[in-house]
């Protein structure tokens, strides 16, 4: 989980790195370097591309695709690590949308860490000039889309292959986000396209470590070590683009991881209990 975390923090380094390009053609190379290694591993695998339960892997790639989208747009024109804080979000709506979609049952003690997630993440906005209303509202429903698409994996994981539920993203990302990328598409350097090319290999690398450590682990151990992925946006940000933090910002960010992870943890302990 830490090197998923450090390989994911890396990728989202890439991505500032290339801001100069546009939402859509990020996106667009990040999925079809993705694509390529996911359709090599499941044809070397004797998987079908296309998976079985077609209906939620379709769900599954059209929210992650709009997920990422919105989160690649927040990278670019906000602080790294308050981009990073308002994705982690994405938890309190996977608890929403479990409780609306799932009916599982959502402890007391879970609603208090959920509404200090709240606070935390007003205060993210309330306190950095420098995250607009509209960035901060992108970020959110990114976070939302992202619980979404956690759902439809929830949905297919009896069903299909791991890499079977990603690939539907990239399937469906390559056309649309290449489509859209064709009216403000910049020319890359060489160095734009090694910069490209590791977002992908990045990003499908940690998808697959952190899936390991899941399957390998109690998700409320390794869980609340993704969460590691903040202070390490915090320190690239300073470090690499002087993205200095009030106070009271820092204060948010930590609130807002600190209520997640013991509402990950907690979710996991009782779930072991009543099992």
């Amino acid at each position: 989980m830490l090197t998923s975390v450090v390989l994911y923090t890396s990728a989202n380094l890439c991505v500032k790195e290339l801001s100069h390009l546009g939402t859509f053609q990020l996106v667009f190379l990040r999925s079809a370097v993705s694509l390529v290694l996911c359709g090599v591993y499941l044809l070397r695998a004797g998987i079908p591309l296309l998976g079985n339960n077609r209906r939620w892997l379709f769900v599954r790639g059209l929210v992650g695709m709009i997920a990422l989208a919105g989160f690649f747009h927040t990278v670019r024109h906000i602080p790294l690590a308050s981009a990073t804080v308002i994705q982690y979000f994405s938890p309190v709506f996977t608890v929403l949308l479990a409780l609306l979609f799932l009916k599982e049952r959502v402890y007391r003690l879970q609603w208090l860490f959920l509404g200090l997630a709240i606070v935390g993440i007003i205060m993210v906005k309330g306190f950095d000039p420098r995250v607009s209303w509209g960035m901060w509202s992108l970020g959110l429903m990114s976070a939302c889309l992202a619980a979404v698409a956690y759902l439809a994996t929830m949905k297919c994981r009896d069903t299909d292959h791991p890499v079977g539920v990603v690939i539907w993203f990239h399937l469906m990302a390559v056309p649309v986000m290449g489509t859209l990328s064709l009216g403000d598409w910049s020319p890359l350097s060489s160095g734009d396209w090694t910069l490209a090319l590791a977002i992908g290999v990045l990003s499908s690398a940690a998808q697959v470590l952190m899936t390991v450590a899941l399957h390998k682990e109690d998700a409320g151990m390794v869980m609340p070590f993704k969460y590691l992925g903040a202070v390490l946006a915090l320190a690239a940000g300073w470090w690499g683009y002087g993205e200095g933090m009030s106070a009271l910002s820092l204060a948010g960010m930590a609130l807002v991881v600190a209520s997640i992870s013991a509402n990950t943890f907690l979710k996991a302990r009782w779930s072991t209990t009543e099992s």
